[in-house]
């Protein structure tokens, strides 16, 4: 083939950008088909200044050698695109030739261009097979006026893949070179019509290669909720669960926790990897290089001592563990490391996951005390010793009681400090990276909840370790373990509170977080399976500072048991365990105060038309109680009110019907009626005015009955108010003592028993038999009224009167005609009717059969 030449020809003040073989004539335009009559196209076609010709196929037109013409068409899918292509002449569709009419130059290149949707991209192709669709996605491309090269260089725009393996594929997430799916293509393709156009815009990043795109994977040891989880997140990032009888599959994934061997019966091609493949490909939105992740069979080996040097494996594999094993025992026979375990030296290969069992710290932790962190405390102040960051290496049967306790309790606080080394590098420190792949998976105000209270207490175990390690290397007889415990009970006393009020609610959106994001829950799981965390998830190691305190204040106590009374230490030890102690009860008071503020603010959000003062710092809930009102001082007699009994306030409430009208809610609705509120507000009494509170006497006809006195500055004459408390699962006695007790803080008073004063029933004119017939009078009512308005609207009667309660022969007829209904509107309201039990039972029998009816 001749060399490809470039020329460039100015005719008529227009530029003709020419890539052909060999020289052409003069430029000129055929517009083909419809496209004669098309105005926009017309007028393109003018802008250029050289002569624009029309024709129903352009055939007439190839053979003119006396100009180079391009051909411009509507459509390169038709039998008249495919005769002009075949005659190799130059081919435009109508959105290139407008795009390009805007700087007034005709480009050619040696292949037809219908648009410029992947101008200035370049493509490379990798994992296809089929060569039809290789073929049409080529062509697509170069429609598009992009281009296609064979391998990866400097200039490559795009990686084309058919799945998420292979070489190109790792060089191109290496260097972040977009890997686009074969559906990038066709959905440009879609927007050929569209002058302008960009296949490179963000709008097209929604067809960027899954995670696992093609991929046929086999999980092999999982439990079943880590199975299910894991076998959807293959079908979301575009891969396909099979099992190991299918011989197309990509990759067995085992969980090699469990797993010790490799399946015999492995697809013969696909890549066996442990699980932490399968996670950093959620995390890092991308799967990493199998040979990183290739599960090694000699994690079986690593499972036992014993199984070392007996288990069969591949050839070499035994110089390897008898390597490991000789740099294991070398570490372990170090002095600073008797009772932890050693790092690993940077230049061998990192262990297996399930390996890392083997190697548990002397105290059986699963965390390693020396892990990621100097072999040695800086020297104390006035001293050039360094002290090791673990206990001394000792005989457990030549120590006595005390030194025995005491070095438990500098191991368990040396893991602990291990532990709070691990939440820290391992976990928080990569989660504050902003630079991490795939951008922050936390924003900073998530990190702040769940992260932000462990600093403090990092510190001052960190501080107290220290002490305690230098203690241990030099102990003596009368070392004073007390005077260490005692110099940290306050920062301990004020760096826990914050953690532990919250743990429950920083819990519940780590699990909620971690369930709507599977890149941070991936990331969790891959932190969960590196050593530093001995296989612990994040929520087990954050529960470890609520057990923390508790775990001391017993091995103190155990120490002070084993401390002659003589001891300089006891009298400190005591000290110690008693702040401690203290430490707790004020975390657990803290703790009760914050759930009350909490409590707070949820009340405040349940309560309509709720007063804004309602919240306030120095207010905290104390009990709540549903009654019957027996008076009518605030909603009306026989209504059922909730009071919310705060340290300086009592809330009135009226609770709410969840519907407003009998018709059952649509599921469009359903939503609505969940964030209706629960109460109206009524009234919010300071307790200040509360002047007496009466319990009222027990009789046959008046059980669970009390009431308030009330009087304020603003007020004339006392106010009465009168409730039967109508719940079960707290006492009238315990409610009034609780009330009696709060209004004697708010008078700050001690006679607490002068608040409250017994009565009989008929002092206060109480009848709560009357209650009982307005309420079945009530019901009756209002079920009549529903009824009635359902059955009219069926039969097309006349609307009920909105207030139909108001007289009792609109219950007994509900139908009545309009005018006797109106004439009984001034009769007697039902609160002040005085009528007998069996007229009541007559009455709502008429109603239920009524219904029936």
């Amino acid at each position: 083939m001749a060399e490809q030449t470039q020329t460039c020809i100015v005719l008529n003040d227009v530029t003709v950008v020419s890539q052909d073989i060999e020289p052409c004539g003069d430029p000129r335009i055929c517009l083909v088909g419809s496209l004669a009559d098309d105005a926009e196209t017309v007028e393109a076609a003018k802008k250029f200044n050289v002569p624009v010709v029309t024709s129903e196929t352009g055939e007439e037109y190839v053979s003119d050698s006396a100009f180079c013409t391009y051909f411009v068409l509507s459509d390169f899918e038709s039998p008249v695109f495919e005769e002009l292509d075949k005659a190799g002449v130059r081919l435009l569709g109508k959105p290139a030739l407008i795009e390009l009419s805007g700087n007034g130059v005709l480009t050619y290149t040696r292949r037809p261009v219908f648009c410029h949707v992947m101008k200035d991209a370049i493509l490379v192709f990798t994992g296809f097979r089929k060569k039809n669709e290789v073929c049409r996605l080529l062509k697509l491309v170069h429609y598009m006026g992009g281009s296609v090269k064979n391998e990866i260089i400097d200039t490559v725009t795009h990686l084309l893949a058919y799945s998420s393996t292979g070489e190109k594929y790792q060089y191109a997430n290496t260097f972040n070179i977009p890997i686009m799916s074969e559906d990038w293509v066709h959905a440009a393709w879609a927007h050929r019509d569209e002058v302008g156009a960009r296949a490179t815009t963000d709008t097209m990043a929604k067809y960027k290669l899954k995670v696992f795109q093609n991929l046929r994977i086999v999980l092999v040891g999982f439990q079943e909720e880590d199975q299910s989880q894991m076998e959807d997140l293959v079908t979301q990032n575009g891969g396909f669960n099979t099992t190991l009888e299918d011989q197309q599959a990509t990759h067995v994934v085992l969980e090699d926790q469990t797993v010790t061997e490799k399946p015999p019966d492995c697809p013969p091609k696909a890549h066996v990897v442990k699980a932490e493949w399968f996670w950093t490909s959620i995390q890092m939105e991308a799967p990493p290089s199998e040979t990183l992740h290739l599960f090694e069979e000699l994690n079986a080996s690593m499972l036992s001592p014993r199984q070392m040097f007996s288990s069969p494996s591949t050839p070499g594999s035994r110089s390897r563990r008898r390597k490991r094993l000789r740099e294991t025992v070398q570490h372990l026979a170090q002095d600073d490391s008797s009772s932890a375990l050693p790092s690993a030296p940077a230049s061998s290969k990192r262990r297996s996951s399930a390996g890392d069992l083997a190697f548990l710290s002397a105290d059986g932790s699963f965390l390693d005390d020396t892990a990621s962190t100097p072999n040695r405390l800086a020297p104390p102040s006035g001293s050039s010793e360094q002290i090791p960051l673990s206990p001394p290496p000792v005989d457990l049967r030549q120590l006595s009681a005390r030194q025995r306790v005491f070095h438990e309790l500098v191991k368990t606080e040396c893991n602990y400090v291990s532990i709070l080394d691990a939440i820290e590098k391992v976990i928080k420190v990569p989660l504050e990276n902003n630079s991490q792949s795939g951008g922050p998976m936390l924003d900073s105000q998530e990190l702040r909840y769940i992260f932000g209270n462990l600093p403090p207490i990092h510190t001052v175990h960190t501080r107290m370790r220290d002490d305690l390690l230098h203690l241990a290397h030099n102990w003596t007889p009368d070392a004073s373990i007390g005077e260490i415990i005692l110099k940290y009970s306050t920062e301990l006393e004020k760096a826990y509170p914050p953690f532990i009020n919250f743990f429950e609610n920083m819990k519940e959106m780590l699990q909620k977080i971690s369930s709507e994001r599977p890149r941070f829950h991936a990331f969790l799981k891959i932190a969960q399976n590196k050593p530093e965390c001995g296989r612990q998830s994040l929520q087990e190691l954050l529960i470890r500072p609520v057990q923390r305190l508790p775990s001391m204040s017993l091995l103190i106590g155990d120490i002070l048991k084993h401390t002659e009374k003589t001891s300089p230490d006891h009298v400190a030890l005591e000290q110690a365990l008693d702040k401690i102690k203290s430490v707790m009860t004020f975390i657990n008071d803290d703790k009760r105060k914050t759930e009350a503020k909490l409590k707070l603010f949820e009340i405040h959000n349940d309560i309509e038309m709720c007063p804004p003062n309602l919240v306030a710092s120095h207010r905290m809930h104390m009990s709540k109680v549903d009654v019957t009102e027996l008076s009518d001082s605030c909603s009306g007699r026989g209504d059922t009110l909730t009071l919310f009994l705060f340290n300086d306030v009592l809330e009135i409430c009226k609770k709410k019907s969840k519907y407003n009208s009998i018709k059952s809610p649509s599921r469009a609705n359903l939503h609505a009626l969940k964030s209706i509120k629960t109460y109206k507000h009524l009234e919010m009494m300071n307790l200040a005015h509360i002047k007496r509170i009466v319990d009222i006497r027990e009789t046959e006809d008046c059980h669970n009955v009390f009431a308030l006195i009330i009087r304020s500055n603003q007020e004339l004459k006392e106010r009465l108010f009168t409730f039967t408390l109508i719940q079960d699962d707290i006492t009238k006695s315990t409610f009034l003592k609780t009330l009696c007790r709060t209004v004697a803080n708010i008078a700050c008073r001690n006679d607490v028993e002068n608040f409250l004063v017994s009565m009989d029933p008929h002092h206060l004119d109480i009848e709560t038999s009357d209650v009982s017939l307005t309420n079945a009078l009530s019901k009756a009512l209002k079920f009549a009224t529903r009824t009635g308005r359902k059955v009219s609207r069926a039969f097309s009667f006349n609307k009920s009167p909105s207030k139909l309660k108001r007289a009792v022969s609109t219950v007994m007829s509900p139908f009545g005609t309009l005018p006797q209904q109106s004439s009984m509107r001034g009769a007697t309201s039902v609160n002040n009717l005085a009528v007998s039990d069996n007229y009541t039972e007559k009455l709502v029998s008429s109603v239920f059969t009524f219904d029936i009816l």
